[in-house]
């Protein structure tokens, strides 16, 4: 993920991780020089063997740069992918800064936007308020409408906090049945403070409550026509295949972030001095990516998993999740149990039924889908 704008953001969310970052860079303008952007665009192109390419920008808030930043990098896509390669973007966004202009220049150059919206208006305002301390939700709602009347592809970002964590039908109902989306991430909301976590984190038991009541109105309704990529990602797992998203795979290290100087990090959560691989304008990306270091840290998911978690009969659907979620002890004393151990504990226990089901459907090659026939009445 490439931060063009560093931790530079035009709102203020209250539980964002990310705005902390800006002091790495004291006195930096963050903004993505051309010389960075066309190094970064070449190298990572170039170094895909796929013949589909994607990359994508995030934030702080990606869209501060401008249109022109991001009508350079289509360019340079254009310019340095291989004859038969195919290029194509993705872009998270708060999206209040949307308008005709980058409507249609989304739609033209296919872009796939992620928009973060955290509910109903009551819900979103709580934590995602502008600098002024303003609420968001109907800024956010124009930005969306922009993506819907120039049909360019979106999907949700929500993040759970303890402000819509008791309202999981509410939040989902909104997004499907008002919003009409059909792709819907759920991102649960951590916040150090000392030992233990601030009052904006989501519980453990209110986040595994939050996907089981989604859950079950998922699989009696929406398997096949809502994506919700931690419903498919414990799919994976059950049918034993890798998690489509990282949190859920055995071994991490491959979601890096590339920060607005060129500076290259271990990944999103960890932008951080001790995790800084190298910088791309001086050693190239792939050999950043594939170093020494950030193989051991990759590895280190697995190898530090404590031992109540290696015994652990849903371990084969968590591995422990995030790293950056590992700050308790197990019951014996050990080191790095994850702080939503839990709630997911009991929501990957509930699911088990249905997730079995439609294992076994998969592999006599019929759809998944056909457990909504099972559960309908329920």
């Amino acid at each position: 993920m490439a931060k063009p704008t560093g931790a530079i953001c035009n709102l203020d969310c209250a539980y964002c991780f990310f705005l902390s970052k800006e002091k790495l860079y004291p006195g930096s303008d963050f903004r993505m020089s051309d010389d960075i952007l066309k190094e970064y665009i070449k190298q990572y192109v170039q170094s895909q063997p796929t013949p589909e390419v994607t990359i994508t920008w995030q934030g702080g808030e990606p869209t501060l740069m401008g249109l022109d930043f991001f009508e350079k990098a289509t360019k340079y896509a254009n310019e340095f992918k291989h004859p038969r390669q195919r290029v194509s973007f993705a872009i998270q966004t708060n999206g209040v800064l949307l308008d005709d202009t980058w409507g249609k220049f989304l739609r033209k150059n296919r872009y796939l936007v992620g928009i973060s919206i955290d509910g109903t208006e009551h819900l979103h305002d709580t934590y995602r308020r502008d600098k002024g301390n303003k609420p968001t939700f109907k800024r956010v709602i124009a930005g969306l409408n922009i993506l819907k009347k120039y049909r360019v592809e979106t999907n949700i970002l929500c993040t759970v906090n303890a402000a819509n964590g008791d309202h999981p039908l509410e939040v989902y109902r909104f997004f499907r049945d008002e919003l009409k989306m059909t792709y819907i991430q759920f991102i649960p909301v951590v916040e150090r403070e000392g030992e233990g976590v601030t009052e904006r984190s989501v519980r453990p038991e209110q986040w595994g409550d939050f996907l089981t009541t989604i859950f079950d109105e998922w699989v009696k309704k929406d398997v096949g026509r809502v994506f919700v990529p931690t419903f498919e990602s414990a799919l994976a797992n059950f049918y034993g295949v890798p998690a489509g998203i990282c949190v859920f795979n055995e071994t991490c290290g491959s979601a890096l972030a590339l920060e607005h100087n060129g500076d290259l990090y271990a990944c999103d959560h960890y932008v951080d001095p001790d995790y800084l691989l190298g910088n791309i304008a001086q050693v190239p990306m792939a050999e950043l990516a594939v170093s020494e270091k950030q193989q051991a840290f990759g590895k280190a998911k697995k190898d530090a998993l404590p031992k109540f978690c290696q015994e652990c009969d849903v371990r084969f659907a968590c591995h422990g999740e995030c790293p950056k979620n590992r700050f308790l002890e197990t019951p014996d004393g050990e080191a790095g149990l994850n702080y939503l151990c839990e709630g997911y504990k009991s929501f990957f226990k509930h699911i088990n039924a249905p997730m079995e089901f439609m294992v076994n459907e998969l592999r006599v090659k019929r759809s998944p889908a056909r457990v909504m026939k099972l559960y309908k009445n329920e």
